[in-house]
């Protein structure tokens, strides 16, 4: 086999051609060589990524090791350089087309393509994997529970039921693994530094018999556990006070140390992060709102405990 790079065998350009409908590449070897060493600097590919950022940081890798710019990658694509650079950084789920992409520039055969596959085809639908990013690094965690409990705060039994409502023809195996990925989510509040959550339930939250009434108990007396805990604020949104939570769909808003707030809602495609300060700013609002006709934590507390009772009776 021969020691040549792939520029210095055509590869790239070849590869750049095939995507592109025809474009070559004309390089200098000791420029490109030099440019990408000083973009990997001292840059460490061992420390713990979640999967997004893996597959990110195995593309990068890949790309200094063929020697290529982002914006060379980017060209053979059809992506921009932005867009390779928040794929590497692991704030951006690749696409179908950029994943094959990756392996017809690479000559990976299929790899990028199938760890792509496995992100998009796992526990967590491929809308929801960006939040998930976000929300081990958000200081504060505050949503709006219409009707179910958020995720975060649920159960083993009722998130299962939840699944298998939704997904009434998938498998054991399947609401198994999304039920163990909802509960691996709750490990951040028992970490050193949890965030702070404030969660506005809707009482039509408690009232929904998700599971059934065991089932509801036993949600009920988690929260009010969750509740007792330095990290987890409630407060109850009663029918007889709830106007304002008619107009409202069940959102999530993280807030950062060093960064902008965002927001998590759902739309007709299954949900999406926005970013928006106008729009973000509106949901921060929203939720004043929400919180200001809400009842105070402690006579939430008691709303919890007396739709509980209910449950046991």
């Amino acid at each position: 086999m021969s020691g040549r790079s792939p520029i210095e065998s055509g590869f790239f350009s070849c590869s750049a051609k095939a995507l592109s409908g025809g474009c070559d590449v004309v390089l200098d070897e000791k420029w490109l060589v030099g440019a990408v060493e000083d973009e990997l600097g001292s840059e460490s590919f061992n420390s713990p990524l979640t999967p997004l950022q893996k597959f990110g940081a195995d593309v990068r890798r890949v790309r200094l090791g063929r020697k290529l710019r982002q914006r060379q990658l980017g060209n053979a694509t059809g992506y921009s350089e932005s867009y390779v650079s928040q794929v590497e950084s692991g704030k951006l789920l690749a696409s179908t087309k950029f994943a094959v992409g990756c392996d017809q520039v690479f000559g990976t055969n299929g790899l990028f393509a199938e760890l792509q596959s496995q992100m998009v085809e796992g526990d967590h639908p491929p809308q929801f994997v960006p939040y998930l990013e976000l929300e081990r690094k958000a200081t504060r965690i505050m949503a709006f529970s219409a009707s179910t409990v958020m995720g975060l705060l649920q159960t083993e039994a009722y998130a299962e039921a939840v699944f298998r409502a939704g997904n009434p023809r998938a498998s054991d195996e399947v609401i198994g693994g999304k039920v163990a990925a909802r509960l691996r989510r709750a490990r951040l509040l028992g970490g050193q530094r949890p965030p702070t959550v404030w969660c506005v339930l809707f009482e039509a939250s408690l009232r929904a018999q998700v599971g059934g009434k065991k089932v509801m108990a036993e949600q009920l007396s988690a929260l009010l556990s969750w509740a007792d805990g330095p990290s987890v604020d409630l407060q109850v949104l009663p029918f007889s006070l709830g106007a304002v939570a008619v107009h409202s769909d069940p959102f999530t808003l993280l807030t950062f140390r060093d960064s902008q707030p965002v927001m998590y809602a759902n739309d007709p495609g299954g949900g999406r992060l926005f970013r928006e300060p106008e729009t973000v700013g509106a949901a921060v609002d929203n939720y004043d709102r929400l919180r200001a006709n809400a009842l105070g934590p402690d006579d939430s507390l008691d709303f919890i405990r007396a739709v509980r009772e209910e449950y046991e009776a």
